[in-house]
């Protein structure tokens, strides 16, 4: 049996992150100022000014990423450290910096895979423009992404444009997309989704015309959604947030449009999206090469808490409750294994392109006594689990994957800043208020990942 569920020798294992939550550097080399580099500090959250300072010491992580036998490695390019004020002058010194980035991961064996926007907005358009709220941001984007593509593409083959791109059709869309006014209506967060979707799509359109060599994928943070009961209103509103926060987006990225019960929902509800016929014909043209989402947790959906006329992208805002059957890690997210394998299996079962999942993992409260290991069990038993997860997708459900890329294995302060929730297979020893020397130090769980990668996920 063992034999017949090796995986091609072609899979991907590796790691995820941003620019904001690795580089530092802030105000390094002609870098501009994103909306995250103003972000002060909290009694629980650290700024962004140093994250874990890989401008600095790329060559050391890179160096841990190989010891463990990754073969992929995600990056984001910051948009602001390569065109300071997002729509003017590209900066050489911050282009430099991802060139000699890349070409450290390839003299590693590393694939890079990039990713274009990761939340991190340039400051200046944030403030002149309201950022994807409006057509010139869209317009400056499309000018930045084409500009790094084809810089990199000689040597970056696996392209995303939005990390979890349906966290822009739902409220975080206001913290992400550089909205710095406005009501938070529904019509603002379906005018920023369409437009960031009119990013991908155009830019994903440039690299299907152009390379021929080159992926690109659609990438959203997979909604796993259970109905708390079988009664039938639970379940069509878990059936409603799938549809409008999972099929919705990689509907648009295969070029199909929209979904039809999303856009008949935006006709009822008198919602304005700010689609143009232009943009109808380009979105005809879009294809993804492959699938990629972020899977972490699962949810669960009582359609009895959920208000009265709310919208399907609102539902999780209150209809959430606990889940009764799996456990949770001390932020109260599910670890739920099988739904990562029902994410990959349903996808690929819906839509026949290859699936990746290019962000796994759980958060833990860790601390380094200085001296001995972290013994991070707890993490090793749920990569364990969701690695076998998705291989049962493969081998007892027929999916095609292209491999499987943990987040943040090296700790990185978690996206709303907070370095003690740390997913790391590496310590970073630093907190939220103290730096203190940064030194990376291997868990238990960098060991395991060690042979698990080193033997194409054979045994585990």
């Amino acid at each position: 049996m063992t034999e017949k569920r090796k995986l091609p020798s072609t899979f991907f294992w590796g790691n995820s992150v941003s620019s904001m939550q690795t580089e530092g550097a802030w105000n390094e080399d002609g870098k501009g100022l994103s909306v995250y580099d103003v972000r002060p500090a909290t009694d629980n959250t650290t700024d962004w000014h140093v994250a874990i300072d890989e401008y600095h010491r790329y060559d050391e992580d890179l160096d841990l990423l190989k010891d463990m036998h990754m073969n992929m490695y995600r990056i984001q390019i910051s948009w602001s450290r390569v065109c300071p004020d997002g729509d003017g002058d590209f900066n050489q010194k911050g282009i430099d910096f991802y060139d000699r980035l890349i070409n450290a991961m390839l003299k590693r064996g590393i694939q890079p895979m990039i990713c274009l926007y990761h939340f991190d907005m340039p400051l200046n358009l944030a403030k002149k423009y309201n950022g994807f709220m409006s057509r010139h941001v869209v317009d400056a984007f499309v000018r930045f992404g084409k500009k790094m593509i084809d810089h990199f593409s000689d040597r970056v083959k696996y392209w995303i444009v939005f990390n979890e791109h349906n966290l822009y059709f739902q409220d975080e869309v206001f913290n992400i997309s550089g909205y710095e006014s406005g009501d938070k209506s529904l019509d603002d967060m379906y005018t920023i989704f369409h437009h960031t979707m009119m990013c991908h799509i155009r830019l994903a359109n440039y690299i299907h015309e152009n390379y021929s060599d080159v992926k690109i994928g659609g990438m959203l943070a997979y909604q796993q959604i259970y109905p708390a009961t079988s009664k039938p209103a639970d379940v069509w509103a878990a059936k409603q947030v799938q549809e409008f926060l999972n099929f919705n987006i990689y509907d648009a990225d295969t070029g199909h449009g929209y979904s039809p019960e999303v856009m008949q929902y935006m006709k009822n509800h008198d919602i304005h999206m700010d689609i143009t016929d232009e943009d109808k014909e380009i979105m005809k043209k879009a294809k993804a090469d492959f699938l990629a989402f972020s899977y972490y947790s699962s949810w669960v959906l009582s359609s009895d808490k959920i208000p009265a006329g709310e919208a399907p992208n609102r539902y999780l805002n209150k209809g959430g409750v606990e889940s009764k059957f799996v456990k949770t890690n001390d932020w109260g997210w599910a670890i739920d294994p099988l739904g990562f394998r029902n994410a990959i299996t349903t996808m690929y079962n819906y839509y026949r392109i290859p699936i990746f999942p290019i962000e796994n993992g759980i958060g833990l409260k860790e601390t380094w006594d200085g001296e001995h290991m972290i013994e991070d069990d707890e993490r090793i038993a749920y990569h364990r689990d969701h690695i076998k997860a998705m291989k049962d997708a493969i081998f007892d459900d027929g999916a095609e994957v292209l491999g499987y890329l943990g987040w943040g294995l090296i700790d990185i302060p978690s996206s709303h800043a907070d370095m003690e929730k740390r997913y790391g297979a590496v310590y970073v020893n630093r907190s939220n208020h103290d730096l203190k020397d940064l030194k990376r130090v291997p868990k238990k769980s960098f060991y395991w990942f060690q042979k698990v990668f080193k033997d194409n996920g054979d045994e585990l």
